[in-house]
């Protein structure tokens, strides 16, 4: 049985640190808005074979009339997000239980990942069950103490990477995972990496290499940054 590779796009959050009245994911730059961007590198992809989107119950209608003005072929499911990102991936563990797949975790909010990225997730997902995307931290990484003054600890920088997305998952090796993390009453998440790390510590994450144009909007200056990197794609 083919297994599927299954892009799921987290659109769920608020964005609220960019401001405005729309989530950061539905703002506009250039002629589209940055979800579309997102959905869109998934869409050409040879090697994604489906699209979810996973959207706040709120902007499900926002996300149709997205959906009207594209000619995307993959895009099959809409799934309701939830208060915490990990709802969000829950959300889409639940909807395809059953189904032989991997699921391919991006944050809409990265709308200039890259082929390339996609590609070698996909081509990892062959042999591995964990597949992690991060590139090598630029600056030095201080542990501070409870009180947020003082370092504790200065950790060696190369064996440090900041992490992107996607994340890739055999559907067996993220819904286990989960089910272990739910059933923690401690559970906190926000990284899809770092509950099969805490919950299947024996199965190895591999990292690709991530690419620094693979950024995450966050803050109002990322726009301009993000505009200068689709520039230089066209």
């Amino acid at each position: 049985m083919k297994r599927l590779n299954v892009a799921v796009v987290l659109a769920g959050g608020s964005g609220r640190r960019m401001g405005g009245e729309l989530p950061k994911q539905f703002l506009q730059v250039g002629d589209r808005r940055i979800i579309e961007y997102s959905i869109d590198a998934f869409e050409r992809n040879a090697g994604i074979d489906e699209i979810a989107v996973v959207v706040n119950k709120d902007y499900v209608a926002e996300m149709h009339e997205i959906i009207a003005r594209n000619s995307w072929t993959k895009l099959n499911k809409i799934l309701d997000g939830g208060a915490e990102r990990s709802d969000s991936s829950l959300s889409a563990i639940k909807a395809y239980e059953g189904v032989c797949c991997n699921l391919i975790f991006h944050d809409a909010v990265r709308p200039v990942v890259s082929q390339r990225i996609i590609s070698d997730v996909v081509s990892a997902l062959k042999k591995y069950n964990a597949v992690a995307v991060s590139v090598p931290s630029t600056d030095t990484i201080v542990e501070i103490d409870e009180s947020g003054r003082f370092i504790n600890r200065i950790p060696k920088r190369s064996n440090l990477r900041c992490q992107q997305t996607p994340q890739g998952f055999s559907y067996e090796t993220i819904a286990k995972a989960y089910k272990q993390a739910i059933e923690d009453s401690s559970f906190v998440a926000t990284d899809d990496c770092g509950v099969v790390a805490k919950y299947l510590p024996e199965d190895k994450i591999f990292v690709v290499d991530g690419d620094d144009s693979n950024i995450k909007i966050t803050y109002r200056k990322d726009l301009k940054i993000m505009k200068v990197l689709l520039d230089e794609m066209v």
